[in-house]
């Protein structure tokens, strides 16, 4: 595994293609996927085992409550997708969580 803290995430963000509307607080490179946000480790396992070809990376917008590192004692977990984008920086909800 290779960490790198690059200070200025934007450009980062740019250069690997998230869109606007998907940018949040972390972005990492796995696998030649872009993940943005709080994404749930299952998704990024799902990610990797279909592999789309079209798809470019996944990403959660803002910081819901309950996704992964946002668990929040005495509040109720917020319903959120993880949404699939590609290139051209069309989304799809790709899963969805806290769906009760």
């Amino acid at each position: 595994m290779h960490y790198k803290d690059v200070g200025r995430i934007s450009g980062i963000k740019r250069q690997y293609g998230v869109p606007n509307e998907l940018r949040s607080c972390h972005t990492a490179i796995v696998d030649g996927y872009v993940l943005e946000g709080h994404v749930p480790a299952d998704a990024i396992i799902k990610l990797l085992h279909l592999r789309p070809a079209d798809v470019i990376g996944l990403g959660v917008p803002g910081m819901p409550i309950g996704s992964p590192g946002m668990e929040v004692e005495h509040l109720e977990p917020e319903k959120y997708h993880v949404y699939a984008f590609d290139k051209e920086g069309n989304a799809l909800i790709f899963s969805t969580y806290n769906d009760q």
